[in-house]
């Protein structure tokens, strides 16, 4: 079966943050695909895994003052390729040097960089700001013969592109099996055989050493929860690329990178969202 589940939920106040919070919420209960706008979110999940009665709790349950409306819509089995081709999902452009698109588009820009995601329901097309931000950090490092670890590698997307820019070796963890198998079919897309996909969280990283580049885009409270097991794996001068979250978390990232042993180098900034760099 192949059905999903629209679930639209508006809130009052809405903001950024507001709808951040609520799809990392709505992602524990099982929800793949989020599309934020000014009024709310638009969220995904397979009908046979849907209940209504747990949403309502996380709502119910929401950390900030927000009065939400919830709409729930049953979507028959698509081509959900075709889906995101008509509403989300076009092809994107990093600096002119990296097109991103899916195997279903045409007329695609020629890049040096030529990478294609296939997202299903999966998120990660590089389209968000924290996305854009760590490839352009990779476009502008060398990363020949580099030992990366890409940690909550989602779609793949920054692991695909470290290994174009020729890294020796990428582990890409991540922990949403969903997430997991869509990765595995983008490497297969795009020929990365030097991508090994580890399904799990931050203990995977026991068996990993030697990295030269850490790279993890997932939120603040996971980062600071797992930076000593993410520097654990470094070698001295090592760089960590860190971002999913806003300018004014650095402090607090740094407040515990500080005393690892972690050095800030810089950060950037988009729409809000930033790109913290590390060295070990």
């Amino acid at each position: 079966m192949n059905d999903y589940v629209e679930v639209r939920l508006d809130a009052t106040p809405c903001d950024e943050t507001r709808t951040d919070i609520l799809a990392a919420l709505l992602a524990g209960a099982g929800f793949e695909s989020f599309v934020p706008d000014p009024e709310g979110l638009t969220a995904y999940i397979k009908a046979e895994l849907y209940s209504k009665d747990a949403v309502e709790a996380i709502l119910a349950d929401f950390p900030m003052e927000t009065s939400f409306k919830l709409t729930d819509t049953t979507v028959e089995g698509r081509d959900w390729n075709s889906e995101w081709e008509k509403n989300y999902f076009q092809p994107i452009v990093i600096d002119d040097r990296c097109v991103i698109h899916s195997s279903f588009h045409k007329d695609i820009p020629e890049c040096t960089y030529d990478i294609v995601i296939d997202p299903k329901m999966a998120f990660g097309t590089g389209h968000h700001a924290t996305t854009t931000l760590i490839l352009r950090q990779l476009l502008s490092r060398n990363l020949e013969g580099l030992k990366v670890v890409d940690m909550g590698t989602g779609t793949g997307i920054l692991a695909i592109l470290a290994s174009m820019r020729g890294a020796a070796r990428i582990d890409a963890i991540e922990i949403d099996e969903f997430a997991f198998n869509n990765a595995v079919e983008n490497v297969r897309l795009n020929f990365a055989e030097n991508i090994y996909l580890h399904l799990g969280d931050a203990a995977k990283l026991s068996l990993i050493g030697n990295v030269n580049l850490f790279i993890a885009n997932i939120n603040r409270n996971i980062i600071t929860a797992d930076l000593a097991a993410y520097r654990a794996t470094l070698v001295p001068g090592a760089t960590m690329l860190l971002s999913g979250f806003y300018e004014e978390d650095v402090p607090v990232i740094l407040a515990v990178a500080e005393p690892l042993g972690l050095k800030y180098k810089s950060h950037q900034v988009l729409d809000r969202w930033t790109c913290l760099v590390l060295e070990n």
